[in-house]
């Protein structure tokens, strides 16, 4: 007997569905699933209470809660320059610096937010208000994106609150009459 090449497709398919149809015949018998009583899933250990992440500020979301006060008394500014260095493809620290891909940062610490003369803010930074703190300064290094959901800075941030201590401290010494410590 001699078939045509379409009679062998049609058989190929029909071939396929007889072994889907008896492999499911098959799983079906070797597999009893039982209904459950209750459909949900008990979480044993919670206390129901929502998380308290949710409650707390930008500010604490973005360092895990770090305090910055304690870290800037024994941070070093020489460390926060070596730090600095990765920041330095798009910021300037000299006084009258121009802008590049990030705003100037001489006299960043206490200035208004988004307010550096020249440079184009995303609505993110413009929207916040307020001025640099420390603590802000801190959470804004530790993850920008995090601080400023929507900010145009692409620098993923710095984990280490040592790292972000020193810089802060040399940051501030970026000015003529640099702020004083909290």
């Amino acid at each position: 007997m001699q078939l045509s090449l379409l009679e062998k497709i049609g058989f190929s398919f029909m071939l396929a569905a007889w072994i889907a149809w008896g492999s499911n015949l098959i799983g079906n018998a070797l597999v009893h699933a039982e209904p459950l009583q209750v459909t949900a899933f008990k979480i044993e250990g919670g206390s129901g209470a929502a998380p308290e992440t949710a409650e707390k500020p930008a500010a604490e979301q973005a360092t895990g809660g770090s305090d910055v006060s304690a870290l800037l008394a024994s941070a070093d500014a020489s460390a926060g320059a070596k730090t600095f260095k990765k920041c330095k493809s798009c910021h300037t620290k000299e006084k009258g610096g121009k802008n590049r891909v990030g705003p100037n940062l001489w006299d960043v610490v206490g200035r208004a937010k988004a307010s550096a003369a020249g440079f184009k803010f995303s609505g993110a930074l413009k929207g916040l208000g307020g001025t640099w703190t420390y603590r802000d300064l801190d959470a804004f290094l530790a993850s920008p994106k995090g601080f400023a959901k929507g900010t145009k800075m692409s620098f993923a941030g710095l984990k280490k609150p040592k790292d972000r201590a020193a810089i802060i401290v040399f940051l501030r010494s970026l000015s003529d009459q640099p702020k004083p410590l909290p």
